[in-house]
């Protein structure tokens, strides 16, 4: 049970790190905490809570976390410290022996913060509360406020690809998504709070469905009925997973973007390999010229690597 009385004239400050994802799911984590008496802190404010959403999809980025803990740390002295996202998922005994740092929590966690924060009293050792990425089966759903008019709703999470270079899994733990009603409904409450832009996002977006018999297309075109939502952007979408039917969908849509962003991460096929990816180069071209005979106008994003374990100067080439 919690005593909402501890939390009375409480501030708190959130830092995210990462993705739009954690971005989405950082302003989830402030309006919970806000409903429970919390307030955001106003400028040159010292935090009772600081929330700390993390990211570790390299190890510059596990670097850059730490940085930021320590520097919230003396920005807010005193400060209850939370860290939770991806580095804390992968490295929660790492993140316990930074100073300071009271309450580490996992990805299954994160959205249940209120749980955990207890007292709010000052740790000697950051307390861990976490699930085996193996178990991870929740899907928390998250739409956040980018701007004034721009939102970004989280449709999926996790991921099934295992690529070599990617710690998304072991992090995130296994695809899920939420169901279209929940998702359709998120996204009609936007269109009533004045938003005019959804942005979707998620780990593995195409992926979509995969626990309720649902499509990312089945998706798209419940979403493309709300009135009130003038734009639609498909976030990032692996190329296997860009069906021609998603291509058609948006080539007539009045409200989805005419924008994909398509990782491709290397244009050699034996590197696409080493890598575990779900596709070769003539897939991808082939992705690229229906859009464009689909299309013609389409603005079309990519990804790529370099300096995969294996790839030669001749692969790289």
């Amino acid at each position: 049970m919690i005593d909402v009385h501890t939390f009375e004239n409480k501030t708190a400050a959130y830092y995210t790190l990462g993705c739009k994802l954690n971005f989405a799911e950082t302003s989830t984590l402030g309006k919970i905490l806000e409903e429970n008496g919390i307030r955001k802190i106003r400028p040159g404010e010292k935090a009772d809570i600081c929330v700390v959403n993390t990211c570790s999809v390299t190890e510059l980025a596990d670097k850059k976390c730490r940085q930021t803990i320590r520097k919230i740390a003396r920005q807010h002295p005193g400060a209850f410290i939370v860290v939770t996202g991806c580095y804390a998922q992968l490295k929660p005994e790492e993140i316990s022996h930074i100073p300071d740092v009271d309450l580490i929590l996992g990805a299954e966690q994160k959205l249940d913060i209120l749980q955990y924060l207890g007292d709010l009293q000052k740790k000697q050792k950051g307390n861990i509360v976490t699930t085996p990425t193996k178990d991870i089966k929740k899907f928390s759903p998250s739409c956040s406020r980018g701007d004034r008019t721009r939102y970004f709703l989280k449709v999926q999470d996790g991921c099934d690809y295992f690529c070599t270079y990617c710690t998304i899994p072991f992090a995130r733990g296994r695809s899920r998504s939420g169901t279209i009603e929940q998702l359709t409904e998120q996204a009609r409450e936007v269109a009533l709070s004045g938003g005019k832009e959804i942005v979707i996002t998620g780990v593995n977006i195409g992926d979509f469905g995969k626990q309720t018999g649902e499509t990312f297309l089945d998706l798209i075109e419940s979403l493309d009925q709300i009135e009130g939502i003038e734009h639609y952007r498909i976030s990032s979408i692996e190329p296997n997973l860009l069906t021609d039917d998603i291509i058609s969908f948006v080539a007539r849509s009045k409200r989805f973007a005419p924008h994909f962003h398509i990782p491709l991460q290397s244009g050699s096929d034996t590197v696409l390999k080493l890598m575990h990816r779900h596709y070769d180069t003539d897939l991808f071209a082939r992705k690229i010229e229906t859009i464009r005979e689909k299309i013609p106008d389409a603005f079309i994003g990519v990804d790529l690597i370099t300096g995969v374990r294996g790839e030669t100067e001749e692969l790289f080439e």
